[in-house]
């Protein structure tokens, strides 16, 4: 008698965040085979109110959460840099996208985006374009599916990064069911 395996579907949500352009992107994941379901942007270039654009980013977040339904978030951690201003603003971004996930109880995994394109690529350094084309190969994308915009598919490749991360006991990436597991294991920023 043969066996018969049962396949499991995963949606997978990934974001990018951004203050004047979030990408996001949605894979679906079957068995140990993934395909992209959507791509795109949240553009608030037009916002000049800075929280207005938080409240834009969480809108917007919802909705995608709504029409898609993922079974988890994947969000790329903000890049530390030099400008302190800009980290802020990244952070209250990623923070607000986080926020629309556990509003849903998505469970969410952050990747640094080194690991990303490490798993992506092979490099850590790869460039913007080098994931994107890494990408369309690995999803079999048209010249036509791929967007204007790279924050797109670079919330795409978080989304793939956790495909290829599942199963790995490993992974360095942060896992949050709720506002009180994020506060506890965030308390070198929880005041």
């Amino acid at each position: 008698m043969a066996k018969k395996t049962i396949s499991t579907e995963k949606i997978i949500l990934g974001i990018d965040p951004g203050t004047n352009v979030m990408g996001y992107g949605i894979i679906r994941v079957i068995g140990n085979k993934a395909e992209m379901v959507a791509m795109g942007v949240i553009d608030m270039r037009r916002e000049s109110d800075p929280y207005l654009r938080l409240g834009k980013i969480f809108e917007r977040v919802t909705g995608i959460i709504d029409e898609f339904l993922p079974d988890e978030m994947a969000i790329e951690a903000p890049f530390f840099g030099k400008n302190v201003q800009s980290m802020l603003k990244l952070g209250r971004a990623q923070g607000v996208a986080i926020a629309a996930a556990i509003h849903h109880s998505v469970p969410i995994h952050e990747y640094a985006p080194l690991k990303i394109k490490m798993a992506i690529t092979g490099n850590g350094s790869a460039s913007k374009e080098q994931v994107a084309g890494m990408l369309k190969r690995l999803l079999n994308l048209d010249e036509k599916e791929m967007p204007q915009f790279m924050d797109a598919t670079d919330a795409l490749g978080a989304a793939y990064c956790h495909f290829l991360q599942a199963g790995r006991p490993e992974t360095g990436a942060r896992h949050y069911s709720g506002w009180k597991d994020f506060i506890t294991k965030n308390q070198d920023k929880v005041r």
